[in-house]
């Protein structure tokens, strides 16, 4: 999942989107049809393994607080449904510059901006889900500080990576006018962002089942 992310949101979508310029995204959308398929293609694999992600840690943390594990999967339900809605701005742009039947009465000028409106209302949407993650990322904290099998810098990551998502996403939302503050945020919060995700997820393929099996 965080291979395909960084493909749809870090490579494709960065590539494509012109901060702006409405104009030179539409030439860019217009010219890499493929690469934006691509992008679309990756986004419904995240959605489809974002279900998995929560099916699974519910059924692997439920040991240690069924309830709270129920939360957690929950939240990551939210969050997934969140995103689809999101994603669903990148269909309207799909449509409006591959089929000219919906295309039709729009100058290029006003092509351009609707597709930018799009792309910005997918950026937004997903920054909700993001505070909702960051949710979800702070009761895998907790569990994971309760499981006592987890390793602790694991859970300190989770807890950190929690309070990241929350802050930078509500800074997005909510303050767009003070950018700076956001991206000294994602500096600060980059590394036990990425490092408590992926932490736990390489934990539990090489040692997660080994310990839940040994404890059991």
């Amino acid at each position: 999942m965080a291979l395909v992310a960084a493909f749809s949101y870090g490579y494709a979508h960065s590539a494509l989107l012109t901060e702006g310029n409405a104009h030179a995204t539409l030439q860019n959308l217009m010219t890499h049809k493929n690469l934006f398929r691509a992008e679309l293609a990756g986004w419904i694999i995240i959605l489809m393994l974002d279900i998995i992600v929560a099916w699974s840690c519910y059924l692997f943390l439920k040991p240690v607080n069924q309830p709270l594990s129920l939360l957690g999967a929950w939240l990551r339900l939210i969050y997934s449904a969140i995103l689809g809605i999101a994603v669903m701005n990148l269909l309207y742009v799909q449509l409006l510059t591959t089929g000219t039947e919906y295309s039709q009465g729009y100058t290029l000028a006003q092509l351009g901006v609707q597709i930018m409106l799009y792309l910005k209302a997918f950026d937004a949407m997903w920054s909700v889900g993001l505070i909702v993650f960051g949710g979800h990322l702070l009761i895998l904290g907790i569990l994971a500080l309760q499981a006592g099998n987890v390793p602790r810098w694991i859970a300190v990551l989770l807890l950190i990576a929690s309070a990241g998502y929350i802050l930078i996403h509500l800074c997005k939302l909510f303050l767009p006018e003070y950018e700076g503050i956001g991206r000294i945020l994602e500096y600060i919060f980059i590394i036990p962002m990425s490092a408590g995700e992926l932490g736990l997820g390489i934990w539990l393929l090489f040692r997660g089942g080994k310990v839940q099996t040994q404890t059991g």
